[in-house]
Formats: C-alpha cells, structure tokens, sequence
C-alpha cells in the first residue's frame, strides 16, 4: 500500500483509509506491514518537503495522520478486539482534527477561531460515537454470553427432565411387564423376570 498525497486533502478522507489485511497476522506479517507504513511515512513526509507554509504543514499532518491510522488498523487486524476497534476510531478522529486545525491556519480572526471550534466539534463528537459503538459492542457481547448461558441452563434442564420422565416410563413399563410374570411359576417366571431387567436395564 502506498500514499498518494494532493495538495489539497480534506481532513474526511482519512476516515475511509484502511489496511488492506486478512483478519489475523503472524509477527513476521506485522513487522513487515510496520516497515510499509514507515517507508509510507517517509516518502509522504519526503513529497511534502517541496511545498511550503501552511501547504506544507497541511501535508505533513495528512500524512502523518495516515499514517497513525494505518498504525492502529494494523494493531486491530492483527490483534482483532472491541478496544481495538475503538483505537482505529479514535486515530481516525484525532487524524481528521490535526488536518483540520492546519486548515484553519489559512484564516484568520473571527472565520479562523470558527474553523478551529468545529474541527474541535467533529473531534468530540467522532470521540462520542466511537465511545457510544465501544460500549453498544459490550453491551452486547454480555448480553449474548448471558442468553448463551440461559440457553445451556435451559437445554441442561430439559435433558435432566427428559432422562427423568424416560426413567420414569422405563420404571412403569418394568413394572407392567414383572407383573405379566406373576402368571407363571418356576423356571418360565425367573426367565420372564430376567427378560424383563435385561429389556429395561434393571439390575
């Protein structure tokens, strides 16, 4: 993966970067993603090098944001978690503001102070919805675990009254065929007995 930088860059396009990974990675894959993003880093830094001022600065930021959201995009391919998760969030809206601020230099007074307030604004409440999706994902993670429990319990309970109303048939039905012994006598009685426990596994 590369870096293509322009000049001009809004600070929105860095929430729809991304690592393009498959889910889970070894420590060889990590540290060799690490290295891309590094030279990334590097070479982005390196084309900003012939621009100036705030053009510059805006460069910088951009790239060093990128960057930071590869970073933590790689941490949560390679180590897929809600806390990770939360972090690629979290970089994409602390990325999005250093953009944003380095805009608002290109103004001054009153439209600057503005500018500078709603990258401020977009921070919080990127912030907020990455909390919000933070604790929905626990929320439901708990209350998953909690059905999955009530099922087992529910499943434990069901095979517990179903080997027991099978014992209880088994028992009737022992009792019912003992009981057609009774009519005969001697050896056909004690054959018809044993029969009987062995059919209904009576000791």
């Amino acid at each position: 993966m590369s870096f293509t930088f322009k000049l001009v860059v809004m600070a929105a396009g860095l929430a729809t970067g991304s690592v393009a990974m498959a889910e889970g990675l070894t420590k060889a894959q990590v540290e060799a993603q690490e290295k891309v993003i590094g030279a990334d880093l590097k070479a982005a830094k390196g084309a900003c090098d012939s621009l100036a001022g705030n053009t510059k600065d805006i460069c910088v930021a951009t790239a060093k944001g990128k960057a930071h959201v590869a970073k933590a995009e790689l941490t949560a391919t390679a180590k897929p978690s809600s806390k990770h998760t939360h972090a690629v969030r979290e970089a994409r809206a602390d990325a999005d503001y250093a953009v944003a601020v380095e805009h608002c230099d290109d103004k001054a007074g009153t439209d600057k102070d503005v500018c500078v307030k709603e990258a401020k604004a977009a921070k919080v409440r990127a912030l907020a919805d990455a909390r919000t999706a933070l604790e929905t994902t626990k929320a439901n993670t708990k209350a998953t675990e909690a059905t999955k429990d009530a099922n087992a319990k529910a499943a434990a309970t069901k095979t517990e009254v179903r080997r027991d109303a099978a014992e209880e048939k088994r028992d009737a039905d022992y009792a019912v065929a003992k009981a057609k012994c009774d009519v005969l006598a001697g050896e056909a009685k004690d054959s018809c007995v044993r029969d009987a426990k062995v059919r209904f596994g009576k000791p």
